[in-house]
């Protein structure tokens, strides 16, 4: 029987607006489009230099402590893409973390 993740971020009430700040900056340095809707997301970074690293960073960093959330980065003619798929209940999440890449990154979890 599968076992079901809990949707509920692990980072502290500190560590968290940090985290969005560090996605907010990612953003402002090299996002040039998104798209989401309440379940996923796709966020495009103009590749340049130590973006792939980067977002690969913040990838890792976020399946570390929201676990139930699902990230992919991908590699697109001078683009990282970074594809985020939420499961029921985690749209706020989601949304949170889509606003804070770009730029207004305001804790809701």
């Amino acid at each position: 029987m599968p076992t079901e993740l809990s949707i509920a971020c692990a980072l502290s009430a500190s560590e968290l607006p940090r985290r969005l700040e560090e996605m907010a900056h990612l953003g402002r340095a090299a996002l040039v489009d998104a798209h989401a809707d309440s379940r996923w997301a796709k966020l495009c970074f103009a590749a340049g230099a130590g973006v792939r690293d980067r977002v690969l960073a913040v990838a890792a960093a976020e399946a570390g402590c929201c676990a139930f959330l699902t990230m992919r980065v991908t590699d697109e003619p001078d683009t990282v893409v970074l594809t985020i798929d939420a499961p029921d209940g985690a749209e706020l999440v989601l949304a949170e973390l889509v606003a804070a890449f770009r730029g207004r990154p305001e804790p809701a979890r």
